[in-house]
């Protein structure tokens, strides 16, 4: 570059950079700054507007349920499970299939699921610590009450005991309106464990508890004892005895086929169920994960 710094010439071919810019060109600014204001305005109110062809959410009535809650209620499977099953295709409603996340139904709409017919009613599970003096039969005239007295405030729901339990027998009794589950629980061949204590009239001998130990035949029906032990710390009279038969008359006809009369039977297991934190008389609600379990015992 050719400068002058003695004030000489400078060549002209070049411009002079310390020349202000045109005021033109300032002026020019301001129209487009606002051009750019007015473009993002457009923009975010096209993120608004741009909802092609959707009709505002209905909402929804008081005898409404959503397609994925009813399906649970009917405990076939949770709420999550149920929505990739509509998505899949595998609902129908009123012979319709449903792929709609949110679908509502009504408790007169006929849902299928899987190809069968499901039912709306919640299924509950409600876990009772037995008292005595109390029984499952209906036939006992009014010396003894139902059990169903003691869960009257649990639900509305129609529920029945799982098994049966005379006065005497205490301990952990299972409710619920899951047909499926009293049926699967008084299956002769189930597969999950209950633990009893039994209070004999007398010490059980050791003989005898060995051959308890190896199973025996009652009534033409085998009887297979998972286990079944004196009880620490306690006399001879106190047995545990572990078996998969809920029926509460099996437990009993085991020692008085080696004549012992049983004074006490105390439920202290069910299928993985226990009576801790639940005192004689009292009742909870089962929690998912304990639901879960039965269901897969």
């Amino acid at each position: 570059m050719n400068t002058n710094r003695g004030g000489g010439r400078t060549n002209s071919s070049r411009p002079n950079s310390n020349k202000p810019k045109p005021a033109m060109q300032k002026r020019a600014q301001g129209p487009k700054k606002a051009k750019i204001n007015t473009k993002v305005a457009e923009v975010e109110a096209s993120k608004v507007a741009k909802k092609p062809n959707q009709e505002p959410k209905r909402a929804k009535a008081a005898d409404e349920i959503r397609l994925n809650k009813y399906i649970a209620n009917s405990g076939v499977c949770s709420r999550r499970d149920a929505d990739i099953y509509i998505q899949s295709g595998n609902v129908k409603v009123n012979g319709v299939p449903v792929t709609e996340m949110g679908y509502l139904v009504k408790i007169t709409d006929t849902v299928n699921f899987d190809g069968v017919q499901l039912t709306p009613e919640k299924k509950e599970y409600i876990l009772l610590n037995k008292p005595k003096n109390f029984t499952t039969a209906l036939d006992e005239g009014q010396e003894f009450r139902n059990v169903l007295e003691l869960v009257r405030g649990a639900t509305t729901a129609k529920i029945g005991a799982v098994g049966r339990m005379d006065k005497n027998t205490t301990g952990l009794l299972l409710f619920t309106n899951d047909t499926d589950m009293i049926r699967k629980f008084t299956l002769p061949n189930q597969k999950s464990s209950k633990i009893y204590q039994v209070s004999l009239d007398k010490n059980l001998k050791y003989e005898d508890l060995e051959k308890i130990s190896k199973g025996l035949v009652l009534d033409g029906h085998r009887v297979f004892v998972e286990e079944v032990s004196y009880i620490d710390n306690e006399p001879k009279s106190e047995i545990g005895l572990k078996l998969r038969s809920s029926n509460v008359k099996v437990v009993r006809a085991i020692f008085e086929n080696f004549d012992y009369n049983v004074l006490r039977i105390d439920r202290v297991a069910f299928a993985g169920l226990t009576k801790k934190n639940l005192p004689r008389g009292n009742w909870r609600m089962l929690t998912e994960q304990e639901i879960i379990n039965l269901k897969n015992v």
